[in-house]
């Protein structure tokens, strides 16, 4: 990566190149609760929106399901997604979440993580309702996101973070609180049937470690102490997030279709 690359690039593919594999806003374990509360199993098809590096696609192989397809608008995320974890029942296609052009009522599982957040209010709603499209009867869609918290938080304040978060991380993001995110899959036809949330402590040493383990953080660590450019807007998203800590947090919630 040269200096404009690293400052140009949206934070999360930054953090990945830098050799950070979990990018979801809750760590690691938030993203194994939703795994364990989609239930997903060997007579699921399972699709993931943005699948990224591939952290949770891994994770859901392990359950064996009978068909994954990850969908990504990276060409290059695709291409390195199929290199790794390409085989029998497993797809990767380059594409948009918010127009999957795959069949109705494809799937028993839809998830996407650390996704939605990145678009605006009427992006989430297309994206939401496609997924409501791509389910059967029953089906469980999951979401992992960038929360606000308390959920009467003020506008002033909202705004505030929404501009400052979409400053550091080079994504016009838009958070939402728990009560906005449920409301927002509740108007596609969703009921929501699980919800958890956790500390919005993507870079703090302690969640690193933990996500990433003693070797993934020795890696990241030196990565970003060697290149300048990178450190310093790696120490600006922690400023950022530590800076808006009270009313930042991390969402997880499944929805069922009817």
């Amino acid at each position: 990566m040269d200096d404009a690359d690293i400052a140009n690039q949206p934070a999360h593919w930054l953090l990945a190149n830098l050799g950070k594999r979990v990018l979801r806003p809750g760590g690691k374990e938030l993203t194994l609760s939703l795994l364990d509360a989609l239930e997903i199993d060997s007579e699921d098809d399972v699709v993931e929106f943005a699948p990224g590096v591939g952290f949770t696609a891994e994770r859901v192989f392990d359950c064996e399901p009978q068909s994954y397809t990850g969908i990504d608008l990276s060409r290059e995320a695709v291409a390195d997604l199929k290199s790794k974890f390409g085989g029998p029942g497993r797809e990767f296609i380059v594409g948009n979440a918010a127009n999957a052009e795959l069949s109705d009522e494809a799937a028993d599982v839809v998830y996407g993580e650390a996704m939605l957040t990145m678009h605006p209010d009427d992006g989430k709603a297309s994206i939401v309702n496609e997924a409501f499209r791509l389910l059967r009867s029953g089906g469980r869609y999951g979401i992992h996101e960038l929360g606000l918290t308390p959920d009467d938080l003020d506008e002033e304040t909202k705004t505030t973070i929404q501009r400052d978060v979409a400053g550091a991380t080079n994504v016009n993001a838009h958070p939402q609180t728990v009560a906005e995110w449920v409301g927002l899959l509740e108007s596609a036809g969703f009921s929501v049937t699980w919800q958890s949330t956790a500390p919005m402590h993507l870079l703090e040493p302690r969640r690193v470690l933990a996500d990433e383990g003693v070797l993934g953080t020795l890696k990241f660590g030196f990565n970003v102490l060697t290149h300048p450019t990178a450190r310093e807007r790696v120490r600006e998203l922690r400023r950022v997030f530590t800076e808006h800590e009270q009313h930042m947090n991390a969402i997880a919630l499944v929805a069922e279709k009817p």
